[in-house]
């Protein structure tokens, strides 16, 4: 009984708030009026007390729904799902109908944040999430849209233009080793053949990758999609947008998707274009082209830093990647040591702009296959010198210059040691965990103790040209002349010292390797002058011609004077046409033969001359005044046959 009477009166009591409610909103007064009547009703009866707090509560549920409708307006009239969809927004050229969505989208978002939890609220939220799921939908597609439209082609004229390259007078391109090295001769910087170690780039240089007033566009809306809970998707599509235009990129610079089997398989003079850009490439990438797309990404995701790190990492990845394998494909492909110089710029490429990537990717695996694809390099750098000395130390052509001219082998061979050096501290690096070679015996090394404190390059190239050497005197031996091989000699050891001289291999191999050279070279001089003159100038010794000058042998005489003559010509015609390229060691040579053998006939002629002119025919024996020697010894080593025709015309 006492329960019914509760429900009775509570039916009641809810039955006055409904009518006093009711009573007041239909009086439609004025906000001040509503108050005043609120507070009387409210202090006549105390069931009355709740009746502002319920009004005031339907008033703000209006207002939220007059909110909610304004900004559904705006939002529906961009519905690219209603019956008349509108285009794009004009950002550029309407900006207020983007800002206008844009707040439409702010007041939802604000709105929804400040409901309360209630039975009205449920709805409003419903329609809310409704209208931002269509504002979503809109403003992924204009995200797209921005990033495409905006997006500034790279221009490779203008960066190739503004960095500078570094050419190394050196031949690019080569022929194999195992063809007697015919085609290896000094390269001119005027042929077009020589060798480009790629280009610098300065720390302040970027590329903007998009039009500054759309990436204001992209980080308005990137701020909405990622508020609205939408940030996967904004991510989504900006990596995919910027991932395909980072590939366009890398078509502009050259860089071609080709597989492992294609780069394999390709000639070199296409592979080494191909890694000319591929150097290009990388450099200009990462210091470039990937510097300015961290700073879009760090604008466009600003304080979402979540966000900014993914979506750099997965744009860089595709690109990062691309190059990668190309590097790949390289360092496993087959070595020989035309491709040496090549794949350590590849190596001092990558090495380089690794910090930077480091710097940039949080992303570890892409890291660690940058680690690993320039580990790769240097293997392959290290695999491939050594595929140089042993083609150095297995070259055994038996064909032997005509003239005693420097061999094509070791104008190749210095010319190769000599860019090398330019890698010294690259190839030192790579060589450190290198096994140590075997070292040379000290009695066949003179300068054994010098090996020990020099860089593993060093050691390297000491040995290297210790066997040049060696294969020197083996292919001196091909000569029957054995003059002819000093000559050899001499020509070869002596270009070897010049190009040392000349380059950073002075200072690798030390003062004491280039004397013990120098001592080489006069030895073999003066074994040239024993085994050249020895027996002619023998014929101007008093030696058989019985007695003092007074009483000589006419007989004897004339036998002298007629063998020096008959010996002298001939030297004279065959290595007049053997060749000395230095000048001043031809000079050199010339005096030192013109000191023996002009002194000795003019004192053996002054001794013996009145003995045969004063007899017949005198003029047959002693054909030449020492001016006359001294003029066709001028003549020697020139690599001519003219001054040999000449005495063979004069000898009849």
């Amino acid at each position: 009984m006492a329960a019914t009477n509760t429900n009775v009166a509570t039916a009641v009591d809810d039955r006055v708030l409904a009518t006093a409610q009711q009573i007041v909103k239909s009086l439609n007064t004025p906000k001040e009026v509503r108050e005043d009547m609120l507070l009387i009703l409210s202090n006549f009866d105390n069931r009355l007390s709740s009746i502002g707090s319920m009004i005031n509560s339907d008033n703000n549920s209006n207002t939220e729904n007059d909110r909610l409708d304004a900004a559904e307006k705006v939002i529906l009239r961009w519905d690219p799902n209603s019956d008349v969809p509108r285009p794009s927004l004009n950002w550029e050229d309407s900006p207020d109908e983007a800002a206008e969505y844009l707040s439409a989208v702010d007041d939802i978002l604000r709105l929804v944040e400040g409901l309360s939890i209630g039975s009205e609220s449920t709805k409003i939220v419903a329609r809310a999430e409704n209208a931002i799921q269509m504002a979503m939908c809109r403003l992924e597609s204009e995200f797209r849209h921005i990033l495409i439209q905006s997006t500034v082609p790279l221009d490779a004229d203008r960066l190739y233009g503004s960095i500078r390259r570094v050419h190394l007078s050196f031949a690019s391109h080569y022929s194999e080793i195992d063809d007697e090295f015919e085609s290896f001769g000094e390269e001119s910087r005027n042929s077009g053949r020589f060798h480009e170690r790629g280009a610098t780039i300065g720390e302040d240089s970027w590329v903007d990758l998009i039009h500054p007033d759309a990436a204001v566009d992209l980080s308005e809306i990137a701020d909405r999609m990622i508020r609205s809970g939408y940030e996967k998707e904004c991510v989504q599509v900006y990596s995919t947008v910027r991932r395909d235009a980072l590939d366009e990129c890398l078509a502009i610079l050259g860089v071609e998707r080709l597989s492992i089997e294609e780069v394999q398989k390709s000639d070199w003079k296409f592979l080494d274009e191909k890694m000319k850009k591929w150097i290009q490439a990388v450099k200009i990438t990462v210091r470039l082209i990937l510097v300015g797309e961290k700073r879009l990404c760090d604008q466009i995701f600003s304080g979402a830093n979540e966000s900014q790190e993914i979506c750099f990492n997965e744009t860089a990845k595709g690109c990062v990647m691309q190059l990668l394998n190309f590097g790949e494909a390289v360092a496993i492909g087959k070595r020989s040591p035309e491709k040496l110089f090549r794949i350590l710029d590849m190596y001092d490429a990558l090495a380089g702009v690794l910090p930077h990537l480091e710097a940039m990717v949080s992303d570890e695996f892409l890291i660690g296959e940058v680690h690993g694809v320039l580990s790769g390099l240097g293997e392959a750098a290290t695999g491939t010198f050594v595929e140089f000395e042993n083609a150095i130390l297995s070259e055994n052509s038996k064909k032997a210059m005509q003239n005693a001219d420097i061999h094509p082998l070791i104008r190749y061979v210095m010319n190769y040691v000599r860019l090398l050096v330019d890698y010294s501290k690259t190839m030192n690096s790579l060589l450190e965990d290198e096994e140590e070679q075997d070292m040379p015996n000290e009695k066949d090394n003179d300068d054994i103790l010098q090996l020990e404190s020099t860089s593993p390059l060093a050691r390297r190239l000491f040995m290297l040209l210790s066997s040049l050497e060696s294969n020197l005197v083996e292919k001196s031996k091909f000569y029957e002349d054995v003059s002819m091989q000093f000559i050899f000699l001499m020509n070869n050891i002596l270009y070897i010292v010049k190009k040392v001289k000349d380059s950073e291999l002075a200072q690798l191999l030390g003062d004491n390797w280039l004397r013990r050279r120098s001592g080489q070279i006069r030895q073999y001089e003066t074994s040239y002058l024993r085994a050249s003159w020895s027996k002619v100038l023998s014929c101007l010794k008093d030696e058989g011609i019985g007695g003092s000058p007074s009483n000589a042998s006419k007989v004897a005489l004339k036998e002298k004077f007629k063998n020096f003559n008959a010996g002298f010509e001939e030297i004279c015609r065959v290595q007049t046409a053997w060749k000395v390229s230095d000048t001043q060691l031809r000079d050199e040579l010339i005096i030192s033969v013109s000191e023996k053998v002009i002194p000795a006939y003019r004192s053996f002629l002054g001794r013996f001359r009145n003995q045969l002119e004063s007899g017949r025919h005198s003029g047959k024996y002693i054909k030449y005044t020492p001016e006359d020697l001294e003029n066709y010894l001028s003549d020697l080593f020139e690599g001519s046959l003219a001054v040999s025709h000449h005495l063979r015309r004069k000898s009849t």
